[in-house]
């Protein structure tokens, strides 16, 4: 059960996008369905500068969801205590619709990653991980979105299956879920199994943002096919299948286009997030 004294998800039930510093000009004059935008968190950090006007700027026509990717949040060590207090600043100035961080790890000692990496789920993970998600939603006084992961292999060890693992996570510490529909596609394609089963037994409930992005194809050393995570490239039709699957169980949510490396135009992306917008219009 969400805490009380933490803010809860507040994003509209609508397109967003991944906001990039050369669409800021496109973004104000012409956002088309675009109702809310999403930034990484380490990039806004500082006390000031252009990107942190920008976002202020932006701040004030648009809802805003902060994404964390520096947490390691499911590291062996102890969360950063120098981070979070910048992630918490941050919020505080912001006060963002909506915060979220993956199911991963990027740390290791004093090295830092550059990289989501997995998990086996464990029951010790599984106490490892909630604890880190307490303590951030506590120091950050609001609800945390947790991310499924892609995923290029399996752990032998685990115990228990991804779904049931991010369903737990939800009942132990009250957090909530950000589906990442590509990322399904991906991590099924890449193990083998199959993305609507992922999807009919993912805790939906719980799911307060939805993601949909591009990714890149290659083909692993025995000739299967390998998806990589690349968010440079357009969402392809599976993908977009697999959010109708999704939002017919859940209704309306609010689904981010991410579009992170080979950056197109804002017309480019714009188009994106009137697909997006086609998906959650009714039937």
């Amino acid at each position: 059960m969400l805490d009380a004294r933490r803010t809860p998800n507040t994003l509209p039930n609508a397109p967003g996008v991944g906001f990039k510093p050369a669409h800021f000009q496109g973004l104000t004059d012409d956002p088309g369905p675009a109702h809310w935008i999403e930034v990484h968190a380490e990039n806004y950090m500082g006390d000031g500068g252009r990107q942190i006007a920008q976002l202020r700027a932006l701040s004030e026509q648009f809802a805003t969801s902060v994404h964390g990717v520096g947490l390691s949040i499911g590291g062996a060590q102890d969360l950063d205590a120098d981070h979070l207090a910048r992630l918490k600043h941050l919020c505080d100035w912001l006060k963002p619709d909506s915060f979220s961080e993956h199911l991963a790890w990027s740390t290791h000692g004093a090295e830092y990653m550059n990289d989501l990496l997995p998990l086996p789920y464990t029951d010790a993970t599984l106490a490892h991980v909630a604890a880190h998600i307490d303590q951030v939603q506590d120091t950050l006084g609001r609800q945390m979105l947790l991310e499924n992961p892609s995923s290029y292999l399996a752990f032998d060890d685990s115990t228990w299956s991804e779904t049931e693992f991010l369903a737990e996570l939800v009942r132990r510490t009250g957090c909530g879920l950000l589906l990442d529909v590509n990322n399904v596609f991906i991590s099924a394609t890449n193990l083998g199994t199959s993305a609507e089963a992922y999807i009919d037994a993912y805790p939906l409930e719980a799911v307060g943002e939805l993601h949909v992005g591009g990714h890149a194809e290659d083909i692993d050393d025995r000739g299967a096919p390998l998806l990589i995570d690349s968010h440079g490239a357009p969402v392809v039709g599976a993908v977009w299948t697999l959010l109708d699957r999704v939002l017919a169980r859940t209704g309306p949510r609010p689904v981010l286009v991410e579009w992170d490396n080979d950056v197109p135009d804002w017309p480019t992306l714009r188009a994106e997030a009137v697909r997006a917008a086609a998906a959650l219009a009714p039937a």
